[in-house]
């Protein structure tokens, strides 16, 4: 062949820098090999693959072409490599998770992956649902799982298993306890929210879309926790998954707000490249995924430790 997996490795890394620099220290190459590995491969088929704009390089028509069936490829080598050191073809794993999966379940997914198969490596990235979708568009991550729906043309969306959000307040609130609210007086109260972005976010406003009114959002937080905290303290109400909310239910920590006007069913979902070509761990990883949901309706029945 004309060209090597080492070529193919640098073109990979540098169309998801878009910085040959980038892409050097993530493959722990020196500079000028990465510049030289690069352009050896376009100079071998006289092509371009990138076109610099600005301070970038981004990827023109045929490096677009290219980058899916590269990244399949170098999987697909991965898996040999393993095999044959014996580690039976499982490799190493990118996975992203929204941040109420990445906390309350990813972790004991690859605390389990890991301990079955002790010779694999997995690297678990934690963001919001639209950040998530972008690096798997992008190819910087193998799987990702995320809340509520992927509408990408690219991305492959596979439903896991069904979660509810729920309206919550501290256990002294007006609300607390008065049963269930109109939305119009929801939206007058104070909320504590997710960042916009967020699965969470987008499923809650999108069940509040047929009113007029607006949220009165006084605080926005990135992390679950920080909005139970905040809510705890009194400052306002929030929403969020019921699994997150689980264990402060049962302390008395949170109440629950009834809000029959809202429908607040969202669904857990796997994602990856239509192009992705599946690799034995990725298909082992959604294997155990199914499989610790198994026989479960909704995310909150999910037999996990409880937090103290």
């Amino acid at each position: 062949m004309r060209y090597t997996l080492r070529q193919l490795e640098v073109f990979v890394a540098v169309a998801q820098h878009e910085s040959v620099s980038q892409a050097a220290r993530a493959l722990s190459l020196s500079q000028s090999a990465a510049s030289t590995a690069l352009a050896e491969l376009e100079r071998q088929f006289d092509c371009q693959l990138l076109d610099r704009i600005g301070k970038r390089l981004k990827l023109n028509a045929l490096g677009f072409q290219l980058l899916p069936k590269a990244v399949a490829l170098l999987d697909r080598a991965e898996e040999v490599e393993e095999l044959l050191r014996g580690q039976q073809g499982i490799g190493n794993l990118e996975v992203g998770a929204t941040l109420t999966i990445g906390n309350y379940l990813a972790t004991l997914l690859i605390s389990d992956f890991m301990q079955q198969h002790p010779g694999s490596r997995v690297r678990l990235e934690v963001r919001n649902t639209r950040a998530i979708i972008d690096r798997v568009r992008h190819h910087q991550l193998d799987l990702g799982l995320i809340e509520g729906q992927c509408e990408e043309d690219d991305v492959i969306a596979q439903p896991w298993v069904e979660d509810d959000l729920v309206v919550f307040c501290a256990p002294n609130h007006p609300l607390a306890g008065k049963g269930p609210i109109e939305l119009d007086r929801l939206l007058r109260e104070a909320w504590i929210m997710r960042e916009e972005g967020s699965g969470t976010r987008m499923t809650l406003e999108q069940a509040a879309r047929h009113r007029r009114g607006r949220f009165n959002t006084l605080l926005e937080l990135e992390h679950t926790e920080g909005i139970k905290r905040a809510v705890e303290s009194g400052l306002g109400i929030g929403c969020v998954s019921r699994l997150a909310l689980r264990d402060a239910f049962r302390r008395g920590s949170l109440v629950p707000i009834p809000t029959p006007e809202l429908d607040l069913c969202r669904q857990f979902t796997f994602i990856w490249h239509r192009h992705k070509y599946l690799t034995a761990g990725m298909r082992e990883f959604l294997r155990q995924c199914r499989q610790m949901t198994e026989g479960v309706r909704r995310s909150d029945e999910i037999d996990l430790p409880q937090m103290p």
